[in-house]
């Protein structure tokens, strides 16, 4: 059995954009909605600036498209071994809860 992997990936598109001489986020928007894919402007940002979780294929298109470029250059793409998993440690024992205190009227007693 192989241990497990760790799959990682470096985002390029500030770099692409920079190297076509885009340096604005807002100059993407007209570029991205002539291939049909209508973001905001706030979610172009996030694409640029950040790294996406998810991105759909008709937008990594469209980015391949506007920067005549592969996939492999936006998206460098990593794996390293990782650690095997430990197994679990014996429990510790559990601490008991205090004991709830109880209010008596003083008069009673």
């Amino acid at each position: 059995m192989r241990g497990r992997r760790r799959v990682d990936y470096t985002w390029h598109l500030r770099q692409v954009m920079a190297e076509h001489g885009l340096f604005q986020t807002t100059d993407l928007k007209p570029l991205l909605a002539a291939r049909g894919v209508e973001l905001s402007a706030a979610q172009i940002y996030r694409l640029a600036a950040r790294v996406p979780e998810r991105l759909s294929l008709v937008t990594l298109a469209a980015l391949c498209d506007i920067f005549e470029c592969t996939p492999n250059d936006l998206i460098e793409t990593s794996a390293v071994a990782g650690r095997t998993p430990v197994k679990a440690k014996a429990k510790r024992p559990v601490a008991k809860r205090p004991r709830r205190a109880r209010i008596t009227d003083e008069s009673q007693q």
